[in-house]
């Protein structure tokens, strides 16, 4: 199965028209805008794709029967292949980036493991690789809570995440990271292995129909530690949410204003109920169909290993690198576009 299937697109466009030739078809109004907006998605990139492949047969036989000598015309040939390289990128972005919540701002969270003073260090290793990853493509990064570790690294930390498709390039990264090193915290120097888990939710915003009752809400005020060098109130205005049916607990420290990180904490909760929501009704979607996933701690996703040899694994994509410190100085981008293709070629293969 490749990642774009013509064959599969044509087939949607003749059923979709088939279905809006039906006299019947405006009769339930919410179903044909539906067929619409499916047809309108699939005539598009097919359209889009075609118009490439006539673009580079065009520009294949113009450099078969140009000079090399012919500088003005490899001049407007170069800007010609430019040209399409941006229409490919442009068809591979819309493909990749199909999610219905793809396009939204995101917020990251990064707990550590069992271990102690090794897993936290870990934890503090990944909020960093994430911050280089933020910084190479000029996305915004907002701390919005930080707990430091006892001796080194942190207990928890959330970061908002604001750029072009943030949560559909991170929504990858959920799950549990795995760590093997020699502990720079063990005086034998052995090698430890260390966990951390990840969790991204999309900042749903106006999209999210959640209503949160405040009778089912915790509100606690408490003074605010925050992060090395993040301007905040010695003051109680650090704010605790905890959704008591849930138990999910949110936390923001990072506002000038108790009243500020309250509303900040409204939000992240509103967000982590409805990716809940999103989650029930996918799980109970999959135990329709039979699919079973493993999703439970310990089922890491991506292993970084620094002794006896160096390779980070994806274990869902089989993508990996030897480049640990590359990696680690955010360098994401092929392990996010290798679980998306992956994923659009799931997609593809259900359909």
């Amino acid at each position: 199965m490749t990642l774009f299937d013509e064959h599969r697109l044509e087939k949607v466009v003749k059923e979709c028209e088939d279905l809006q030739s039906n006299p019947d078809f405006w009769s339930d109004q919410k179903k044909a805008l539906e067929i619409v907006s499916r047809y309108k998605d699939a005539k598009t990139t097919l359209d889009d794709y075609r118009e490439i492949k006539r673009d580079f047969a065009e520009l294949s036989e113009l450099l078969t029967v140009t000079s090399s000598e012919d500088l003005e015309m490899l001049e407007l040939l170069e800007a010609e292949e430019k040209e399409l390289q941006e229409k490919i990128h442009k068809l591979r972005t819309s493909l990749l980036f199909s999610g219905e919540y793809d396009s939204l701002n995101c917020t990251l969270d990064i707990h550590p493991g069992a271990g102690g003073t090794e897993a936290q260090d870990w934890a503090d290793m990944l909020l960093r690789m994430y911050s280089r990853w933020v910084e190479k493509h000029g996305f915004s990064w907002h701390v919005l809570s930080y707990e430091a570790g006892d001796e080194a690294g942190l207990k928890s930390v959330s970061v908002k995440i604001s750029g072009n498709h943030a949560y559909g390039l991170l929504k990858g990264e959920k799950g549990v990271h795995r760590l093997v090193r020699i502990s720079p915290f063990d005086a034998s120097a052995r090698r430890h292995t260390s966990f951390a888990s990840v969790n991204v939710v999309p900042e749903f915003g106006s999209v999210s129909d959640v209503v949160i009752d405040p009778k089912d809400l915790r509100v606690d005020t408490f003074r605010s530690g925050g992060a090395g060098g993040q301007n905040v109130n010695k003051v109680s205005s650090a704010v605790r949410i905890t959704h008591i049916p849930t138990g999910i607990v949110v936390q923001c420290e990072i506002e000038r204003s108790q009243l500020m990180n309250k509303q900040t904490c409204m939000e992240m909760l509103s967000d982590r109920l409805m990716q809940r929501k999103i989650e029930e009704r996918d799980a109970k979607l999959k135990s329709i169909i039979g699919e079973q996933k493993n999703i439970e701690w310990g089922s890491q996703i991506r292993s970084y290993v620094f002794c006896p040899y160096t390779l980070v694994k994806d274990n869902r994509t089989n993508y990996e690198t030897a480049d640990v410190s590359g990696v680690m100085d955010g360098d994401l981008d092929a392990f996010m576009y290798a679980y998306l293709e992956k994923e659009a070629k799931d997609a593809s293969s259900q359909s």
